[in-house]
């Protein structure tokens, strides 16, 4: 290792070696030069140095300054065109990498390719360039290449897409240059080298060309990253290129997709159930917590949430609990944790007592109708604390993995939503200017489901929003149009028959959130038991 190290230095560092050869040559031969004058020449010689060696200080002082001046964005950033790449230390195992099973396995094939390289090739076949690694946002694609690198103790070299952006030609190729040919040189001593390419996207959308044949600058960057993975390279250097990007495939250019290139795909999607309440195993095990927290809860309330946004939330728990003056986290603190992300710090608004009064019946008839109306969502807290600019809200969400609806769940989503209206109706004989968004969320849905989905009574299958709506009759628009509102008012009086038939689990919702402010999952539990209401078991089908 040691070796290799020196190897690469020397590898650096030839031209000032060889610089430093000459600056002594030179001092010797001038010194034997002077040594064979008169003493009068050499004592005038002698007497001009001192101000020569000023000057020669002076020069470089402002040579250099006024170089250092234009590396660091000076006179336009016109010469800024070499990367600063530096290799990273990695020291993160597929055991570190939480969830993410089915991506791991397909990581681990890749690690087992670069570590057989040499097997490969005598069998005449060659390692694969590179691996595009397609998620949203946090789902962690860079810890995968990071474990990718350690596991084949090979070099890795980290660098964003937007670093290769610059306004003048020529600057972002010059620096994909520079990145390749470190990597080459770390190739060549380690065997392999890993470039991982965070936010490909920016530089590798489809290119974009004049009629004069040019194009935008970002095509000479990706011309030269294509060059550089295949093509006019030699395949000698074994360089794997990961890139990593929250667009989909269609948005990059077919010749970084086509095989050489990027020919191997992997899709690192948000963890499921089993992986989310792993993931909070793993974090709560490096912090100080109450053992009764409930993982199984913590697992189903963060459908969708992506393993960056678990570790925000544990991190915001032991914020939370640490301003409380207490040593260790509790489940209370993942939920104010879980609210605080989501809907923002509490306000402070102090709202009188009637609109409290009216803000709890509204989060009330939301809890009653998920809870009896809703097959899929379950309700895990309820609150009547203004958020940001919500001055109360009921958090849901659906008790698995769901990723298709059907008529009936899209219909439960709009009685949800209009259930806060019909309670103020029902409690306080009017509803208030509260109930805006939940109307605009219903209609939007009732919309979509028959000029979109063909859900309507009338059965007219089509999307009919991609029809330009001076080609629609006005008999057709109105059919589409009755059949909205329909499902608005069918939904609205089942909402209200449920309420009414329901009434005393309402009323003694509205009166523990005016004397508690909030209610958990377990109180509503209790509640909703001492009624002897359960929730319908039967879930519909996909």
């Amino acid at each position: 290792m040691m070796w290799k190290r020196i190897k690469i230095f020397l590898l650096d560092t030839k031209w000032y070696f060889l610089i430093g050869l000459a600056c002594v040559a030179l001092v010797v031969w001038a010194y034997q030069a002077v040594d064979k004058l008169l003493p009068n020449a050499r004592n005038y010689l002698g007497s001009l140095l001192p101000f020569q060696l000023i000057m020669g200080v002076v020069n470089a002082a402002v040579f250099v300054l006024l170089y250092w001046t234009v590396l660091n964005g000076g006179f336009s950033r016109l010469s800024n065109s070499r990367l600063r790449v530096k290799s990273t230390e990695t020291n993160i195992r597929f055991e570190d990498v939480i969830g993410l099973e089915n991506a791991k396995m397909e990581a681990k094939e890749i690690v087992e390719l670069i570590r057989d390289r040499t097997k490969i090739k005598k069998m005449g076949g060659a390692i694969i360039r590179g691996l595009l690694m397609i998620g949203p946002p946090g789902c962690g694609k860079t810890m995968l290449a990071k474990a990718i690198a350690t596991e084949c103790q090979v070099p890795f070299l980290s660098i964003s897409g937007s670093e290769f952006v610059e306004v003048f030609v020529g600057v972002g190729a010059s620096r994909v240059r520079n990145l390749f040919r470190k990597a080459r040189r770390l190739a060549d001593v380690y065997g392999s080298c890993i470039i991982f390419i965070d936010e490909l996207d920016v530089i590798g959308r489809g290119r974009v060309f004049t009629a004069s044949g040019g194009g935008e600058e970002t095509n000479s960057t990706q011309n030269q990253l294509l060059a550089e993975m295949d093509g006019l390279k030699s395949r000698s250097s074994n360089i794997l290129v990961i890139g990593a990007t929250n667009a989909m495939e269609d948005v990059l250019d077919k010749a970084l997709l086509r095989p050489g290139r990027f020919d191997r795909h992997l899709f690192v999607h948000p963890p499921h159930y089993e992986e989310r309440r792993d993931l909070f195993k793993y974090l709560l095990a490096k912090v100080e917590h109450d053992p009764s927290i409930n993982m199984e809860i913590l697992g189903k309330r963060t459908i969708a949430k992506s393993g960056a946004d678990i570790e925000n939330i544990v991190k915001e728990a032991v914020l939370i609990a640490a301003r409380s003056k207490r040593s260790i986290i509790n489940h209370s603190d993942l939920a104010d944790a879980m609210e605080r992300i989501e809907l923002g710090s509490k306000s402070g608004l102090r709202l009188i007592e009637s609109e409290r009064h009216q803000v709890a019946c509204h989060e009330s008839g939301h809890l009653v109708a998920n809870f009896l109306l809703h097959p899929t969502h379950g309700v895990f807290k309820a609150s009547i604390i203004p958020r940001r600019n919500v001055l109360g809200y009921v958090q849901h969400h659906p008790e698995e993995e769901r990723y298709m609806e059907n008529r009936d769940m899209l219909l439960a989503d709009i009685k949800v939503n209009l259930a806060g209206s019909a309670a103020e109706k029902l409690k306080l004989g009017q509803a208030g200017s509260g109930t805006m968004d939940d109307l605009k969320k219903a209609t939007q849905q009732a919309h979509r489901m028959v000029w979109q989905m063909g859900m309507g009574k009338t059965k007219l299958i089509g999307d009919y929003t991609t029809v330009q709506q001076n080609q629609i009759s006005e008999e057709f628009r109105n059919k589409l149009n009755y059949d909205t509102e329909s499902i608005l008012s069918d939904c609205m009086a089942e909402v209200e028959e449920c309420l009414k038939k329901n009434l005393p689990v309402l009323d003694q919702f509205i009166s523990e959130l005016m004397a508690k402010d909030e209610l958990h999952y377990d109180e509503i539990e209790r509640i909703f038991e001492f009624h002897n209401i359960k929730k319908p078991l039967s879930s519909p089908k996909n």
